[in-house]
């Protein structure tokens, strides 16, 4: 079977979640992936993080002594503990840390008498 014939495997990210009094935080360790090689869908209570990691062209096979990056599509999609705003979600890279912010949705509201 060619390189090209064989179906790649797709990698998962590992992700910490955790909440402030107002957000939900995904984060995840994404070094060496471009920001435009990285898809997140947002709903109401499911995140899918979707990317690829591609290896340098120049550097051949042979020339490696470790070959322990994970180097294609990857992907993980986590159900939230509580619903969240996506319409207010952020994105962000810093230091190869990708950072979700994720609102929580107010579950009472108070309403004026009129």
């Amino acid at each position: 079977m060619t390189d090209s014939t064989k179906q790649q495997e797709e990698g998962q990210l590992t992700l910490d979640i955790f909440q402030a009094d107002d957000h939900i935080v995904i984060q995840s360790t994404i070094a060496g992936v471009s920001r435009n090689d990285i898809d997140i869908s947002i709903t109401d209570d499911m995140v899918t993080i979707r990317g690829e990691r591609k290896k340098d062209p120049q550097t051949k096979v042979a020339n490696y002594f470790y070959e322990e990056v994970f180097y294609g599509p990857f992907s993980r999609s986590v159900i939230l503990p509580e619903e969240v705003d996506s319409d207010e979600a952020t994105a962000s890279i810093k230091n190869g840390v990708l950072t979700i912010k994720l609102p929580k949705k107010l579950k009472t509201k108070k309403i004026a008498i009129e």
